[in-house]
């Protein structure tokens, strides 16, 4: 299994317009060979450094079912509209992917 993760430093105030488009945006996800799940995880605010950190999680049975997601037309139909809102982030997302090496 595979988990990919996606960081964004949301700007102070613009926490509730950032989750808004998360909920309201067409997922291309689970027509995806090898996708298991997707949340959008809401951390702690940073008052010091002026952001709140969120994360996008996402599930798959492998890396190379993330990577061939990448690679789609389905991915660059969901990331079409990127950017071409408000700024409501400090910078482009933070990347990690984790290979699940225990789990229940």
């Amino acid at each position: 299994m595979y988990i990919a993760m996606n960081r964004f430093k949301v700007r102070p105030g613009a926490e509730t317009a950032f989750e808004n488009i998360w909920k309201a945006r067409e997922s291309w996800l689970p027509g995806m060979d090898g996708f298991r799940s997707f949340q959008l995880l809401r951390g702690p605010e940073n008052a010091a450094e002026g952001y709140t950190l969120f994360a996008t999680h996402t599930t798959w049975d492998s890396e190379a079912a993330f990577t061939a997601w990448t690679q789609s037309e389905a991915f660059l139909a969901s990331h079409r509209k990127s950017g071409s809102g408000p700024l409501l982030t400090d910078r482009h997302p933070q990347f990690e992917g984790f290979a699940v090496v225990a789990g229940a």
